[in-house]
């Protein structure tokens, strides 16, 4: 496939690209700053600014683009970039797609999302049909996938990839929990309760290939693992595999010093199930948290 893909620097779109990569696509990366490869094509999202004949070359589109949610505290203008981010982009794809002659548009949007759509969900497991909950993330979740309708109007194929937390050493959720585990003072997150909806890097990576391909699947995607945990039991299972303890809960007070508004989502519980995954027969790597724990740390 010849795949444009946005997103390209952040911690999936890196291992993305390498994965379509070698696989054999010809990925062309949508970048902000002066091109300085031939595979590099610029453009400007914040100012719907995207030559549509970058679209037109390409038999499917990836969209990862969007300032990380846990990366810096959550300031009233940070708010605004973690949604402007994800809408600009994912609008100035979705109408450059749309006003492209019918011939022309690739035949996917690959669009990112999260499963904080689902805001709140307690100890209720939800799958794709779950309306949208309440919070931050998930009225940007709405805005965000209300974006890519200008392409779905058109007629092309669009996947809303309900991203969970794919597990890896070098980012993500796991990245900032090693070093206080591996020094004996990690443990849960206020009361341990909320539940995780974790994937593996792997089958996230995978799964996003997957979807490319399946020309049947459309609409929301929940990319999460089909075994979904507490944040306690994903504790006690993480310090096992350290070979280290987890005495040191970490108060929600606490969290709200050091993430600020992002300790609220934090300690959300969302228990995600891949209804859309499972039903189309995707091949789990690791269906199961020690697994997908094990790869993260040592592959």
């Amino acid at each position: 496939m010849r795949i444009l893909m946005a997103g390209v620097s952040g911690f999936l779109g890196t291992r993305l690209v390498d994965c379509l990569t070698a696989d054999g696509h010809q990925v062309t990366r949508l970048v902000r700053r002066p091109p300085r490869t031939p595979a590099e094509r610029q453009w400007n999202p914040s100012a719907a600014q995207l030559d549509p004949q970058c679209v037109a070359d390409a038999d499917a589109v990836v969209n990862l683009a969007g300032a990380g949610v846990g990366d810096k505290r959550w300031t009233d203008e940070y708010r605004k970039l973690i949604r402007t981010s994800r809408v600009d982009s994912t609008t100035t794809l979705a109408i450059t797609i749309a006003g492209l002659p019918a011939a022309d548009r690739p035949a996917v949007l690959l669009n990112s999302s999260a499963v904080g759509w689902y805001g709140n969900t307690g100890d209720r497991a939800v799958t794709e049909e779950a309306p949208p909950g309440e919070g931050f993330l998930a009225d940007v979740c709405r805005v965000w996938e209300a974006a890519t309708r200008p392409a779905e109007d058109a007629g092309v194929r669009v996947v809303r990839l309900r991203t969970g937390l794919p597990l890896h050493r070098d980012g993500g959720l796991l990245k900032p929990q090693l070093l206080p585990f591996r020094l004996g003072v990690g443990g849960k997150l206020g009361n341990g309760r909320q539940w995780l909806p974790w994937i593996s890097m792997r089958d996230w990576l995978n799964a996003a290939k997957f979807l490319l391909d399946r020309d049947d699947v459309a609409g929301p995607v929940n990319v999460v693992g089909p075994a979904p945990v507490t944040n306690a039991e994903f504790t006690r299972e993480l310090a096992r595999q350290l070979h280290r303890p987890a005495i040191m809960p970490i108060p929600a007070v606490a969290l709200k010093v050091v993430l600020g508004g992002f300790s609220q989502e934090a300690l959300t519980s969302t228990r995600v199930l891949p209804g859309v995954l499972d039903k189309s027969g995707f091949p789990w790597t690791h269906p199961d948290l020690p697994g997908a724990l094990h790869a993260a740390l040592t592959e």
